[in-house]
């Protein structure tokens, strides 16, 4: 055989070893493994040890999303059957609340040439991630006015039933020396009295005033993501709180109609407490934990300077944060039972109470006034 022959015999052959190893390729991807590998990635890691299908309704925590990433990149030497999680747009919606100007998943695929105006990219996808946080945002309130916005917010006035049940020493005004709208923030002020007439003719008998605000009647919801930037006061006997009541409290008083404590601070404290209230059997029941300890973690902070706190809600569980740690977390999948409280819609307050049965009564007057500061509060119906 000619060496020209030679060679054309083996170019045909090599041409025929690369067909067969294309249509090889071709079949395997149609395949089991290919389905696998579809149910992979339907699934995130969640914290602690187990892999769930994703619930696009659900908030996953940002400790979440980097325990899968963590588990991905450990894992990515492991087979398809193996379950590897993966990062699909799903497990993107784990972005903190806070990082309101983080582009999701689904915005940072946009190219700079696919823009007509020749936008840059990054501007393109900052102006959809905000468009999509817009649209996301079920209720806010951003305290850029000039005074409280009575169609969003209400006032207890006075002491209520023993000291709002908690013993509380402070009478609760609407008054503008205890709540009002100030460059840009919310400042809800404890003072202390000194006219002796005021104490026994305004404020029954209590020489301590401060603010408790409400939606109540105005604005009420059932999951979400709750994101907000507040400083606490904090000194002996002062007890600032940022925290929910169930809207069927009237109908079915409490606690049954569950109470959602996001942020609670007493005395001298730098710790902040999550706590839920219910009904259990006739009785009250609760759980709580706090940045001072959390399972195996503690976050160290000065509760007077600005935080972002966070809650997310959904239909397993819910969970808080604080410059996403997360300080309490409590499942409520059982929403047949007596979880189902946390199934229903509940109302904000915000509140500075002074002495009562948490903080108790060593009460210092130097300390007044003192201020509970809000810069913003926004839900969101998922996480942005």
């Amino acid at each position: 055989m000619s060496k020209k022959s030679s060679f054309y015999t083996f170019l045909a052959t090599l041409l025929a070893f690369a067909a067969f190893s294309a249509c090889s390729s071709d079949s395997s991807s149609s395949g089991p493994d290919s389905s696998e590998s579809s149910m992979v990635k339907d699934t995130v890691y969640v914290r602690d040890t187990v892999y769930v299908p994703i619930d696009t309704s659900a908030s996953i925590s940002s400790e979440s999303a980097i325990a899968a990433s963590s588990a991905s990149e450990q894992t990515s030497s492991m087979n398809s059957s193996d379950a590897t999680p993966v990062n699909t747009p799903e497990s993107s919606d784990a972005t903190p609340a806070s990082s309101s100007e983080t582009v999701p998943a689904s915005s940072t695929s946009v190219p700079a040439s696919s823009t007509d105006d020749d936008t840059p990219a990054s501007n393109a996808t900052a102006n959809s991630a905000n468009s999509a946080a817009d649209e996301n945002l079920l209720w806010s309130d951003e305290f850029d006015g000039e005074a409280i916005d009575e169609t969003k917010w209400g006032y207890n006035i006075g002491t209520g039933d023993n000291g709002w049940g908690n013993g509380e020493w402070e009478y609760y005004t609407d008054r503008a020396e205890n709540v009002y709208v100030k460059d840009g923030l919310l400042h809800i002020r404890a003072s202390l009295e000194t006219n002796a007439d005021d104490i026994a003719n305004k404020f029954g008998g209590q020489k301590y005033t401060s603010a408790r605000i409400i939606t109540q009647n105005k604005f009420t919801f059932a999951y979400g993501t709750v994101e907000a930037r507040i400083a606490l006061p904090a000194g002996k006997g002062i007890w600032p709180a940022f925290w929910m009541l169930g809207e069927n409290i009237d109908k079915v008083s409490w606690p049954a109609c569950g109470e959602i404590d996001i942020i609670e601070a007493i005395n001298d404290e730098n710790v902040i407490y999550g706590t839920h209230h219910w009904a259990h059997e006739g009785t009250h029941a609760q759980y709580g934990n706090s940045t001072k300890q959390h399972f195996d973690g503690h976050y160290d902070l000065d509760i007077t300077e600005f935080h972002v706190y966070k809650m997310t809600w959904d239909k397993n569980a819910i969970s808080m944060y604080v410059d996403d740690f997360m300080y309490q977390k409590i499942d409520i999948a059982d929403a047949a039972g007596e979880m189902g409280t946390f199934h229903k819609p509940f109302f904000f307050i915000l509140n500075v109470a002074v002495g009562g049965s948490w903080p108790g009564f060593d009460i210092d007057d130097a300390q007044f006034p003192t201020e509970m500061q809000v810069d913003y509060i926004r839900v969101y119906k998922e996480a942005p």
